[in-house]
């Protein structure tokens, strides 16, 4: 529970937290946000990771400090997504091919890979690109790709696509945005705000299903 207080406390107060990460590690604060939009986009057990607020976060606290270079993260960024997203894929890859040649792995069962084919094969393209900007999908979406067994260079293309709408998207609206007095002010409200409109798409569809199973 204690643990819990503190992620809601340091994803609620960015701003704050990533200003004393800065203060405290100068610029090894490039490497912690690395390793942080790494292991989000690369380990599917860690969903719950802060992303798009992070990136907004970040680009705020560089309009407030100038201490970070903004092209120098956003590169570095797109870097660390590229690569959390392709060992996400590999690792969904090896187990698809896994579960592929029994009935299941724990609770992956052969017809979820097969499903999960004629899906992306269908929409596999704006999937990948769109589930960059929706939590907890962002970093299932890889691994669901590779399991399903989506071409690689398919994959990789709007993969990019997508990291740099991502990444620099979010953190341009930080930095031309976090220097606003409103902004300032009302710091956890934006941040809030940004994670309702990230989950909105994964409400609705949660949503739709449910009525689609109770009519």
């Amino acid at each position: 529970m204690e643990l819990l207080t503190h992620f809601f406390d340091f994803f609620i107060h960015l701003n704050t937290h990533l200003a004393s990460i800065l203060a405290d590690y100068g610029t090894l604060t490039y490497a912690i946000l690395f390793l942080i939009i790494f292991c989000e986009t690369g380990l599917v057990v860690m969903p719950l990771l802060p992303g798009d607020s992070l990136l907004f976060a970040a680009g705020a606290l560089l309009a407030s400090t100038g201490q970070l270079d903004v092209y120098a993260l956003i590169a570095l960024l797109i870097c660390a997504a590229l690569m959390g997203d392709n060992l996400n894929y590999f690792v969904g890859k090896y187990f698809g091919t896994k579960i592929k040649s029994r009935e299941k792995i724990g609770f992956f069962k052969r017809e979820y890979i097969t499903k999960t084919e004629a899906y992306y094969h269908k929409y596999g393209g704006r999937t990948v690109i769109l589930a960059r900007f929706i939590p907890i999908i962002r970093t299932i979406a890889p691994f669901v790709a590779g399991a399903g067994n989506m071409q690689y260079s398919r994959y990789l293309l709007f993969c990019i696509t997508g990291a740099c709408l991502w990444v620099g998207g979010l953190i341009t609206l930080g930095y031309q945005f976090g220097n606003l007095e409103f902004v300032k002010r009302n710091f956890e409200l934006v941040i809030l705000g940004i994670v309702a409109v990230s989950l909105a798409p994964l409400l609705y569809e949660f949503g739709r299903n449910f009525l689609k199973k109770t009519s």
